[in-house]
């Protein structure tokens, strides 16, 4: 796609020139020609309208198991989708599924992974084969070429060299619509893979129509977990074929079930013959996939089905526009806001009453309400759920509606699910994400209910679920419990890992339950938790001036290695993890000696070569690697625990320092490219640091009603709320150059707070940013202007 709005501003220009307007439209014409020669025509009418043109599914794709540029996927699918679409590149198990340097295409598979580690669930697979019949995957593997793929999160379209076929697909949220456009061939083919660990075909000719059920998965589901899915086309089926375990092909077969079976159809076909099937899936039936199927798509034709999912992103793109002259810049924004929106997923559907349902993967029964999944707290706490309370407040009440469901079926909160409670990670992160949204004044969901289960998480390890082994899922509640109830932290020599960071994450936790309970009307409550919340202060050592693991005995672990990852902290060692006191950073410059330690402390991480001890691992894990190449010392904002750590020189009254390295990150370490991001994505989360970041502040301390001020990337943008009302970033005097704040203005009166107010910014209206080249002491340095900590100033 192609095209500019310069009536709506999706672009900006500067001065009224002519010439200057026609440069500029003439330069992003022709950097994107080659895509937008390959897109359909019905894509590039609306092109002029679109911000979906900007959207790059393939940034973060041009990674692998030791080093991580992102270790995404691209895909394909409407917003929070219960299903999404990829093209594999890789095995069927592989949790790195479409590796962007590989060259061949095995199929374009229904997908629901929320990450490598974890790998995916309910995936069965779609391929096109032409000639000699190949259906094994590594035998019908096609090569492909980046030149000949479209990848844009509403479509994806990828020419299949050796079959002389084109491969298309839509989405919409339960369903999707494929296309095949086939060469003059006496022999067409198209496999539906139902991939391993339990499936079922059967093919009904008379119907054009294949059904069945994939059981893919790697944990985290109940016993009898099925993905249901019925497949129709739009030809007559002249090849009938099936296969069953270790690939053993069944002629004239309708029917295979087992560990991996699969169907063929096939036909002849004409040059630029088209083929279309019409597929979805439900968790509940096959009866339920077809109701899926007929109320989302039913009777569209491909552009139709093309045509709303790209309304689809649009409508949720356009909630934020941008308005600067880097066009690289904002294609990363939106590349980066279109993967804030996909995860948690929707797992729940509408029945044939118009009833919302769903198959619960904690206690296999078909419940009613709203059920999300595929999210990992202890990422998506810092940002992304403090960005859904900002810009999608009934998303997160419908969220926090599920968490209620959640907690009724299983007894517990998710702090790790895919579908269901995974063994994953540490803390406690549920309770920031529910104290924020209420806080927030979101309301639709039992908040008592919620309220009763982080104190339950906070009082009690007994009784959590266990996984497919029978070990207990570590992930939910807290592990430790007890020993951070009695003393004030988690031990290091009782055989619980990362001890220390567990101590920090549930302080914080603590803190979000004093804040909930205190609107609740729980004054005791609210009392006991605030002062658990000063819990981080039993892990930081005065001797060395960092946090550190301590024994059962009170003294700290011995020998100490600042650098040490893992051990006492969770993919970071003890300088990532010090700062991870996001509710009382005054206290921690306390503790530390005053402003003038924190800031150098501060300055080290950068400072210092990104010298490491992996030991506790016993080789370099992709995060510590990730570290070490970008050549910023110790910052690890590849991983989630120092994400937030540049704001704080705003608690210390050096917020330059903050504007400095903000940019840097911003322009240094994102690009919506495949090697795009410098870790991870996670669900979202190192996207949203991006987004919130670009946009000129950031929530350093979910639970509050404060976002710390960073600086800001673009020259304007707007923020369309749900209320109705719309706030505008005005950054005139910005630049590369003109990195740094001399001033605020909110509604043309003077801000000099490092911080602004949730109900400020969704009041609307204008706040605006002067930039300067040189950095400025006076602004935002009186001890008035630090955002908020538990400990006074």
């Amino acid at each position: 796609m192609n095209g500019l709005n310069f009536s709506n501003q999706v672009l900006p220009v500067q001065g009224s020139s002519i010439t200057r307007i026609l440069l500029i439209f003439l330069l992003v014409s022709c950097s994107q020609t080659s895509e937008l020669d390959q897109l359909p025509k019905s894509d590039t009418q609306t092109a002029a309208e679109s911000l979906v043109q900007y959207v790059n599914p393939l940034m973060g794709t041009d990674s692998k198991y030791s080093l991580s540029n992102g270790n995404t996927y691209p895909a394909i699918a409407t917003p929070w989708g219960m299903n999404f679409w990829t093209p594999m590149t890789s095995k069927m198990g592989d949790g790195w599924t479409y590796k962007y340097n590989e060259n061949k295409i095995r199929g374009i598979k229904q997908t629901h992974q929320p990450s490598p580690w974890l790998n995916d669930y309910a995936a069965f697979s779609l391929m096109a084969v032409t000639g000699d019949l190949k259906y094994q995957e590594d035998e019908r593997e096609s090569w492909f070429s980046h030149k000949a793929e479209v990848s844009k999160p509403h479509y994806y379209s990828v020419y299949l060299a050796d079959y002389d076929v084109t491969m298309e697909v839509s989405p919409t949220e339960r369903a999707a619509h494929f296309r095949f456009t086939f060469p003059e061939q006496d022999f067409s083919y198209i496999l539906l893979d139902a991939f391993e660990k339990g499936s079922k075909v059967e093919i009904i000719p008379e119907q054009r129509k294949i059904v069945g059920y994939s059981r893919y998965n790697h944990g985290g589901v109940p016993d009898n977990f099925h993905n249901y899915w019925v497949a129709e086309f739009d030809h007559d089926f002249e090849i009938t074929h099936t296969w069953n375990d270790q690939w053993k092909l069944s002629k004239d077969q309708l029917e295979a079930a087992g560990d991996h079976v699969g169907a063929i159809i096939g036909f002849k076909t004409q040059k630029g013959e088209q083929v279309q099937v019409k597929v979805a899936s439900s968790f509940i039936s096959e009866a339920q996939a077809q109701l899926n199927l007929s109320s989302e798509i039913g009777n569209d034709s491909f552009e139709t089905t093309r045509q709303k999912a790209l309304q689809a992103w649009e409508k949720e793109l356009s909630r934020i526009t941008i308005q600067d002259d880097n066009l690289d810049n904002i294609r990363t924004f939106y590349s980066c806001l279109y993967r804030v929106l996909l995860f948690p997923r929707q797992f729940h559907e509408i029945d044939a009453d118009a009833q919302i349902v769903h198959y619960s993967p904690y206690n296999g029964k078909v419940l009613p309400g709203r059920m999300f999944t595929d999210n990992g707290f202890w990422d998506t706490f810092r940002a992304v759920f403090p960005f859904f309370t900002l810009m999608y407040p009934e998303l997160n009440g419908q969220i926090m509606e599920g968490l209620v469901n959640t907690y009724q079926e299983s007894g517990w909160l998710p702090e790790w699910a895919s579908p269901g409670h995974r063994s994953v990670m540490i803390g406690s992160n549920s309770a920031v994400n529910i104290a924020d949204s209420y806080l927030k004044g979101i309301t639709g969901y039992d908040a008592e209910m919620l309220y009763e289960a982080m104190v339950k998480n906070a009082t009690t390890d007994e009784g959590r679920p266990t996984d497919a082994n029978g070990g207990v899922v570590q992930s939910v509640g807290r592990e430790g419990v007890d020993y951070y109830n009695s003393l004030g932290y988690v031990p290091y020599d009782v055989g619980i890992n990362e001890n220390a960071a567990r101590t920090l994450e549930y302080a914080f936790a603590d803190f979000n339950i004093a804040q909930m309970a205190n609107k609740l009307g729980k004054h005791e409550d609210a009392a006991l938790y605030l002062k658990r919340a000063e819990n981080y202060k039993m892990v930081f050592d005065q001797e060395t001036g960092w946090m550190r693991g301590r024994n059962q005995d009170g003294k700290f672990q011995s020998p100490f290695n600042l650098l040490k990852w893992g051990d006492a902290f969770t993919e970071g060692n003890s300088m990532h993890y010090t700062w991870s006191v996001f509710h009382d950073i005054q206290g921690l410059i306390n503790l530390m000696g005053g402003d003038e330690t924190f800031v150098s402390k501060l300055d080290t991480v950068f400072t210092m070569p990104p010298d490491f001890d992996d030991s506790y691992y016993g080789h370099t894990i992709h995060e510590i690697r990730e570290m070490q190449i970008v050549n910023m010392g110790n910052y690890a904002h590849g991983n989630q625990p120092i994400q937030h750590m540049i704001y704080l020189y705003n608690y210390a009254n050096q917020p330059w320092k903050t504007q400095q390295r903000i940019r840097e990150v911003l322009t240094k370490l994102y690009a919506a490219t495949p090697d795009g991001y410098c870790g991870d994505e996670d669900n979202g989360q190192t996207s949203a640091w991006y987004v919130f970041s670009a946009l000129g502040f950031y929530p350093v301390t979910p639970g509050t009603d404060q976002y710390v001020f960073g600086s800001p990337l673009f020259k304007k943008a707007k923020l369309n709320f749900e209320n109705g009302n719309q706030l505008t970033i005005q950054v005139p005097n910005n630049s590369a150059s003109n990195i740094y704040i001399a001033g605020t203005m909110l509604n043309d009166k003077r801000h000099d707070h490092t911080w602004i107010s949730h109900g400020q910014l969704q009041a609307g209206g204008t706040l605006e940013f002067d930039m300067v080249e040189k950095m400025d002491s006076g602004w935002g340095t009186a001890d008035t202007s630090v955002p908020f900590s538990m400990t006074d100033r």
